[in-house]
């Protein structure tokens, strides 16, 4: 088989519940405009409008509003409408505690468990990450990191901690957004991944934890929370 090629591509999210196709298409077509940061925090979503502009009846495009304000990403306004949910620094830092213990059980777990065949494509991963940031593609790379931390946690032979990591992806992608790179952060970060995969190949868990504590706590959106939000991440 080549892993280049036939890997698993990243989890996607979860259908619209209580709809149909036409549900379907009006969730990803909102989740992507609120993840993509073109529908910015605090703006208000209408039915009717979003329904005219995705020629659509009022019903799946409701149906899809419930859905995203169900995963989180959508809140109720004052006049309850739905709005697309901000972050305050404490929720921020929540989402960030909740991520870290997740992903603690799943690279615990994977030590223990991880095959032949899961190492190998990590380390695609990886050959595919760097590739991307040679290019400058942060789209790509941002997806690869995604598809990397939830095979580790796919890896792990659990069921809860890998369905509330994909859960989470929206948030992390979200909280993303408006954060300014060094150069050559794309690269560190690769490199911060590859001792993540080198301590699982070695079924070390200490060193496992540990080269994911670095990672986690290095990301660019923890170091613009710790900034305020507005400082560019050094090194």
């Amino acid at each position: 088989m080549d892993l280049e090629r036939d890997g698993p591509g990243p989890v996607p999210p979860a259908p619209a519940p209580g709809g149909g196709r036409l549900a379907r298409h009006a969730y990803e077509y909102v989740r992507s405009e609120v993840l993509r940061g073109a529908l910015a925090a605090g703006t208000v979503l209408k039915e009717g409008a979003l329904a005219q502009r995705l020629g659509l009846s009022k019903t799946p495009v409701r149906q899809a509003l419930r859905a995203l304000l169900q995963e989180g990403l959508l809140d109720v306004g004052p006049r309850r409408q739905m709005v697309v949910r901000g972050f305050s620094p404490d929720y921020r830092q929540e989402l960030l505690e909740v991520r870290e213990a997740l992903e603690r059980i799943s690279v615990s777990h994977a030590c223990r468990s991880m095959t032949v065949d899961d190492i190998d494509y990590l380390h695609v991963l990886l050959r595919r990450q760097r590739r991307a940031a040679e290019a400058g593609d942060d789209e790509c790379f941002i997806e690869l990191d995604e598809e990397l931390h939830l095979r580790i946690a796919r890896a792990s032979d659990l069921r809860v901690v890998p369905e509330f990591l994909s859960r989470l992806r929206g948030f992390v992608r979200l909280m993303r957004l408006g954060t300014r790179r060094y150069r050559g952060h794309l690269f560190r970060v690769v490199e911060e991944h590859k001792a993540i995969v080198d301590a699982l190949e070695a079924g070390d868990e200490p060193a496992a934890l540990e080269a994911l504590r670095v990672h986690l706590h290095t990301s660019e959106y923890v170091l613009d929370a710790a900034a305020g939000y507005g400082g560019e991440a050094k090194g």
